[in-house]
């Protein structure tokens, strides 16, 4: 009796601080979205309070002076570029590097690995030189090949140790039926791959959309401008309207979060099994 008391009390315990937990690390989420109804001199006033009355003039008003429409655009296409150009760059590597035996191949898995380590910011100067003087600063793809740089790593390291889950039986059975090397990744290896390229195409997605950094440094045109990045319209030099801001930022996140909601189970999934035998 003493013992399910004591494991009653545990659990109660346990979902209580889990709660509060949760409540804490959402409480950014909720005060942006409560403050994105307020007006300006409301949010300096008092910044915790709800709002005197729920308007939805700020997300009109941001909706219209950031071009969202456009701004949304640029983000599908910047993403959808990239996740290509990770996916198939990262799966074809990671393949080859686990099914390759030699000592060259694992000393080039290592240089993929070690540079996952490297700051960004340690970085950042010399990317923006780099891609002044071959000419790709200022357009979407240019960023795209960047992004394609800085994640091939992390989905290379995720691919390698997902390959080893796979049988090498069924491979040499595919080549003993006349396979050719093309064929048999396409046809046969990638679609074991499922799982593990859902997995990166979440955490890269969820990676780029949420980015502000990058596209500063790379976007100067304003008809460019990522969802985040368009954020910077509403910032002036003496004030700044954070009332329309916050209203597009939730608008910007909403998408993203609605999409992490219904798939995070394939990035818990995906992560462990890619990571267990690399």
């Amino acid at each position: 009796m003493k013992r399910k008391l004591s494991s009653i009390f545990f659990i109660t315990l346990l979902t209580i601080f889990m709660i509060i937990a949760a409540l804490f690390t959402l409480s950014p989420i909720l005060l942006a979205v409560m403050n994105s109804f307020k007006s300006n001199g409301e949010i300096y006033t008092n910044i915790l309070s709800l709002p005197t009355k729920w308007s939805f003039d700020n997300y009109v008003t941001a909706f219209k002076n950031t071009n969202y429409l456009q701004s949304l655009f640029n983000t599908i296409w910047l993403v959808s570029l990239s996740l290509f150009g990770i996916v198939i760059v990262s799966s074809m590597a990671g393949y080859k590097l686990a099914r390759t035996k030699t000592k060259l191949s694992k000393y080039i898995f290592g240089i993929f690995v070690i540079s996952m380590l490297i700051p960004f910011h340690s970085i950042m100067i010399g990317l923006v030189k780099v891609s002044h003087d071959l000419h790709v600063q200022g357009h979407l793809w240019g960023l795209a090949i960047i992004y394609v740089g800085i994640g091939s790593p992390m989905a290379i390291f995720l691919y390698h140790g997902f390959t080893k889950n796979i049988p090498r039986e069924i491979e040499e059975a595919a080549l003993i039926d006349g396979c050719n090397q093309f064929t048999l990744f396409t046809k046969i290896v990638f679609p074991m791959l499922k799982p593990i390229t859902a997995t990166i195409v979440i955490l890269n997605a969820l990676w780029i959309w949420n980015d502000f950094l990058l596209p500063l440094l790379m976007i100067t045109d304003k008809d460019k401008y990522t969802l985040l990045l368009s954020t910077k319209m509403l910032f002036g030099q003496y004030n700044s309207d954070w009332s329309k801001i916050l209203a597009i930022l939730i608008l910007a996140l909403l998408p993203v979060i609605i999409v992490y909601v219904f798939m995070q189970k394939y990035i818990v999934k995906g992560v462990s099994d890619g990571a267990i035998k690399s």
